[in-house]
């Protein structure tokens, strides 16, 4: 297999690396984080300048037609610059579940917005009683002589309280009343009955809890045909994983080069830290952490299109992984940093939050070996 970039892929990373560097300063992150929105409407309309919201959207919706590899160089950079954009919620996934369970008119209607800019999305699909089980969703949609009636309430709706619009999951009831397939239904921000608890999140961006009650919808509202849309969720999340997982690479490369500058500066009985050999070595396993971690989001998101056991064997596999290799990269950087690693004066107190939210985002590390240990289990039938 040739693991190669292509041109137009250095290109890419380069750039990217280029912008996030000379954008997102301290001073900027600091700035951000008392945004209500979280994030600058000025560089999100850079983004989509640059081609960014466009490159995984395909070329019939005024998309570039990228794929996993593209996403991941570009969440790469967006670790190293900890960038609150709503990337994720928007591009990686409610554009992508537009783009799997939409209805041509849905996807005309919102895929060549989101590419342009002119259109942020969220994704409300987790409850707290799910315990990262995507198949568990109490929320409820009914029929109605007009459209739907949404009840219920998600938690971690990641950029819930900026997005346009809110992709939500239900459980379409049936003729008898009963729990049936599983909808996604787009509803506007500041629908009627429709109410967001907006909170930082840990780490940079924002994220919010919502309650639906009584929220009424037009019949096109749902996406796509009304089969059940597990599947696609499944297919989303788990190359968002990827993404994520990508993310995390560049937050930890970023730990690992501050921190190997920092113990060749800091002296300590005359002698930089670098120089005691105990410091060298977990130098060293910080530096294996950070690759091991780089080749599981790779291999997550070169499986990004595989068949369903194989693809979220990867996901799982990568999540759980890198989680671990995060905690062991973000806990060293901080260690040795002595007392100013949790100071608000280094940035490096910021990077280990985000690794700690990457961790529980879209289940932890347990709940993925355990997954992943069902699914190889399935693969072996």
């Amino acid at each position: 297999m040739d693991l190669t970039l292509s041109d137009e892929q250095r290109l890419l990373r380069e750039s990217a690396d280029r912008f996030v560097a000379e954008t997102f300063s301290p001073e900027h992150r600091k700035k951000a984080a008392n945004d209500p929105l979280g994030y600058s409407p000025a560089i999100w309309k850079q983004f989509a300048e640059l081609g960014w919201l466009a490159l995984p959207i395909s070329e019939a919706h005024s998309g570039l037609g990228g794929g996993a590899i593209e996403i991941g160089l570009l969440m790469e950079a967006f670790g190293r610059g900890l960038v609150s954009e709503p990337f994720l919620s928007t591009v990686v996934i409610g554009a992508a579940l537009v783009a799997e369970r939409g209805s041509e008119a849905q996807k005309q209607a919102i895929l060549p917005d989101v590419a342009e800019g002119k259109l942020t999305l969220a994704f409300a699909h987790s409850e707290r009683a799910a315990r990262f089980d995507l198949a568990h969703v109490d929320t409820t949609a009914g029929k109605t002589a007009d459209g739907w009636r949404l009840n219920g309430s998600k938690i971690a709706v990641l950029d819930g309280a900026a997005a346009d619009q809110i992709i939500v999951s239900a459980r379409i009831a049936n003729a008898n009343g009963a729990s049936g397939k599983l909808g996604l239904f787009l509803v506007p921000a500041g629908t009627p009955g429709l109410t967001l608890r907006d909170y930082a999140r840990l780490g940079g961006g924002r994220g919010c809890n919502l309650d639906l009650k009584d929220v009424q919808l037009p019949a096109d509202a749902l996406l796509g045909d009304g089969s059940d849309t597990l599947p696609a969720i499944e297919t989303v999340v788990d190359r968002a994983m990827a993404a994520l997982g990508a993310e995390a690479v560049g937050i930890m490369q970023t730990l690992l080069d501050t921190t190997l500058e920092y113990t060749k500066i800091r002296k300590q009985f005359g002698r930089p830290l670098s120089a005691n050999q105990v410091i060298r070595h977990r130098l060293a396993d910080m530096a294996m952490q950070v690759d091991e971690a780089r080749s599981m989001a790779l291999r997550a998101a070169l499986m990004a299109n595989a068949e369903p056991v194989a693809r979220s064997r990867a996901a799982s596999g990568a999540k759980a992984k890198i989680g671990k290799c995060a905690r062991f990269v973000a806990e060293q950087a901080v260690q040795l940093h002595g007392a100013m690693g949790v100071t608000e004066e280094l940035d490096i107190g910021a990077y280990f939050k985000r690794l700690l939210a990457f961790d529980t985002l879209f289940g932890n590390s347990a709940h993925h070996y355990r997954r992943h240990a069902a699914l190889s289990g399935r693969a072996h039938a």
